[in-house]
């Protein structure tokens, strides 16, 4: 008889470092790839591998994430299935989610209510493919009460990472520790370190336990990673998962283990930079393992104009449905649904979120523009730095950010 499993879902993130995209929104709910929301690629990973009963527990402005969520994650009732966002319900006291940790002991109920053996705890901001049962299998054959998904990365980026430490066997974790500055290399790799992905499965009992116990110390911080992990570790009780085993259906050797943490306006935009690539570093064209969303009747993209240079068109880029290039210039971006870039405007390298309209004769360069910006005829952005730092948000990197709604100056 195949295992009970229930999926948790962790989407409280603030995404502060995300600002402004996160200005109204929760870090799950941004959009990312053009048609996509952040939290489409965990669901999609779940969904893929057949696990069906999914909670997501959600805090911070959590609307649109819960609207996303309810429009587009509808399961088979007949079979039991569901995937429903759940908000931070102060069950166990007059307070909200004080950690991740916190948001699991404040939703027994929800464990309690399908009694699974295994509960499979994945955060919601990550882009990546993954199949969670190959992991699900390597865990219940290890018989440790938790299983951490590790992610190898090299030793000089220990510091920027949750790094997980092993003994010999190459398995067992014997220390988890928050960027280190002193990180010892992996057995089988001493230039390689375990990142922590933030995905973990545990046998109920354990995580139970665990999470119970340390709701009683008030001196924790009740985080997943930061005290439920090491407590286990402590005890022996943790294994670690190697991401490079994971075998997804339809990858590529090109991307084969793409796992990116979009938490940064740079980051966020690299990772929107490797789709596009013409044998992209992560693919979104595997039919074999797709990553759903809502598919509102938008029409296709249409390019028009062909007089002279006024010429409708895009280069190395992702175009979604509904898009209308009239008459411009799309280079190496990506441009979501209902967007309008009119004549003689150029676009280059580029996130075009919905609704975005760029005007005549604009010029748009390394730059996100969130849902619904109005760039006028004959504006620049990402041509003069110092003058888009005056105005808007401009990340380390130079990229320009643009909040939602914002009317860009002439």
């Amino acid at each position: 008889m195949a295992a009970k499993v229930l999926a948790i879902v962790l989407a409280g993130g603030e995404g502060k470092r995300l600002m402004p995209l996160t200005t109204d929104r929760a870090k799950p709910a941004v959009p990312f790839g053009g048609m996509y929301r952040m939290v489409d690629f965990v669901l999609s990973n779940l969904a893929n591998a057949g696990y069906l009963k999914i909670v997501v527990l959600t805090q911070y402005k959590s609307h649109s994430l819960d609207r996303h969520i309810t429009k587009t994650w509808r399961m088979s009732t007949l079979l039991g299935n569901y995937v429903t966002p759940v908000p931070a319900q102060q069950r166990r006291g007059p307070w909200w989610f004080a950690g991740s940790a916190d948001a699991i002991y404040q939703s027994f109920n929800l464990i309690n209510d399908e009694q699974p053996d295994y509960v499979i705890v994945f955060g919601a901001d990550h882009i990546y493919r993954m199949d969670p049962r190959q992991m699900v299998e390597d865990h219940i054959a290890s018989g440790a009460a938790v299983t951490v998904a590790g992610i190898r990365q090299p030793l000089s980026m220990a510091d920027q990472f949750g790094v997980i430490e092993v003994g010999e066997d190459g398995r067992r974790i014997r220390a988890f520790r928050e960027k280190p500055t002193d990180a010892v290399g992996l057995p089988d790799s001493p230039d390689e370190i375990y990142a922590s992905m933030g995905n973990y499965v545990f046998t109920t009992r354990a995580l139970c336990e665990a999470v119970e116990r340390d709701a009683a110390d008030k001196s924790s911080k009740h985080d997943m990673g930061g005290s439920i992990i090491p407590m286990l570790v402590e005890r022996g009780e943790a294994n670690v998962y190697d991401f490079r085993d994971n075998e997804v259906p339809g990858s590529t050797d090109r991307d084969r283990g793409y796992w990116r943490d979009v938490g940064t306006l740079d980051s966020f935009y690299d990772a929107h930079m490797d789709l596009i690539n013409v044998h992209p570093v992560f693919n979104m064209y595997n039919f074999e393992w797709p990553i759903y969303t809502e598919q509102p009747p938008w029409p296709p993209a249409k390019f028009v104009h062909q007089w002279g240079e006024r010429v409708g068109r895009a280069v190395g880029s992702m175009v979604s449905p509904g898009v209308v290039i009239s008459g411009s210039l799309v280079e190496s971006s990506i441009v979501a649904p209902k967007v309008r870039v009119h004549s003689w405007a150029h676009v280059e390298g580029s996130v075009l979120m919905e609704g975005v309209e760029i005007g005549r004769h604009a010029v748009v360069r390394r730059a996100i523009l969130d849902k619904n910006v109005f760039v006028p005829e004959g504006a620049e952005i990402g041509v003069d730095l110092e003058k888009d730092r005056q105005r808007y948000t401009v990340s380390d990197n130079g990229i320009v950010v643009i909040g939602k709604g914002q009317r860009v100056e002439p």
